[in-house]
């Protein structure tokens, strides 16, 4: 089978097995990862860039590495299994990397405690979804950064894996997911990470611009007002401080009718970022979490399709160039 077969077949597999089984509580690769980078950091750490980017060339190389050595194994198989063995790590790759069905349901929680009125529940449950301070935040205070967070994270947590699994197959896979885990774990301006996670941060946003301009995209087309979507994007993405989040975060308040952005803290960091979508759009009341949650899933099989159609459309042009080399050779020896 042609590799954008298997792509397509294993990635809606892998989807599929996220929407059952979400994430294990125990043993999750992208857990064993992160205490793999861990240790790497602890031996590699110094306040420099040059040291933080060797610490990411090590850790995406060495992903890269695993997700390479797995498509080898599997394509030297006897023919009758090699198939089923190349989807069967396709779907187990897009399941390991993805998390969309965790995203939503810790999304669920949240907004189940809002509107249970317990908000400190809501509170205690918010670091789980996001890296924001919860203790000064009011009910529509967090249901905004819910939904903020289920915008970011459909890209960051799914579309960009399926992007990426689209050009690169499994290792492409990996390669992300690795990517964005670093990003979280030492791309941040602390006073330890500021340098030190420089390259991390810079790659992710070169990794997650693809991935983010095919969610907005998704959105606009699989969300409830696709112009309120559109024009929130390009009126109020740039003024994002994230070159990813912004597209992301304004196509989905566009597109849900509500205003994200404004002021919020990080670890007692304040930033007043612009708002988004403002002009058009009502503060988020707790019930946006579910619609938020719904666009998100939409979304995903919307980038998944889109992503299939890519791959199938490079298959065949890549065998088309193939059928001309060798009809011109034939033509040369003749």
């Amino acid at each position: 089978m042609r590799a954008d077969r298997v792509f397509a077949y294993g990635a809606a597999a892998g989807l599929i097995g996220d929407r059952i089984l979400g994430d294990p509580r125990r043993g999750h690769p992208v857990a064993a990862f992160g205490r793999a980078a861990a240790a790497v950091e602890r031996a590699l750490w110094r306040d420099d860039r040059a040291r933080g980017a060797l610490h990411t060339a090590v850790c995406v190389s060495g992903a890269v590495a695993v997700g390479v050595l797995a498509d080898r194994a599997a394509r030297a198989l006897p023919a009758p299994v090699r198939t089923a063995a190349r989807v069967a790590l396709t779907a187990a790759a897009t399941w390991a990397v993805v998390g969309g069905t965790s995203l939503g349901r810790e999304a669920r929680a949240i907004g189940g405690a809002l509107a249970a009125g317990d908000t400190e529940v809501a509170r205690e449950r918010l670091p789980h979804l996001c890296g924001r301070d919860p203790h000064a935040l009011d009910d529509r205070q967090i249901a905004r950064a819910v939904v903020e967070s289920v915008a970011e994270n459909t890209s960051d947590a799914v579309v960009g894996a399926l992007v990426w699994g689209a050009v690169a197959g499994v290792p492409g896979l990996l390669a992300f997911r690795a990517v964005n885990t670093l990003d979280a774990m030492v791309g941040h301006k602390s006073p330890r990470h500021l340098r030190y996670g420089w390259a991390s941060a810079r790659l992710d946003d070169l990794a997650g611009w693809p991935g983010a301009r095919l969610t907005a995209l998704a959105a606009v087309l699989a969300g409830p007002d696709p112009r309120g979507a559109v024009r929130a994007w390009r009126a109020d993405a740039a003024a994002h401080p994230s070159p990813n989040a912004g597209p992301v975060e304004a196509a989905f308040a566009g597109a849900l009718g509500v205003r994200l952005g404004g002021t919020l803290a990080y670890g007692g960091r304040v930033e007043h970022r612009a708002v988004l979508n403002g002009d058009q759009g009502r503060p988020v009341a707790v019930a946006d979490i579910e619609r938020a949650v719904r666009l998100s899933r939409r979304v995903t099989w919307v980038a998944l399709a889109a992503c299939v159609a890519g791959r199938l459309a490079a298959g065949r042009a890549s065998q088309a160039a193939r059928v001309r080399r060798a009809a011109r050779a034939g033509r040369g020896r003749g």
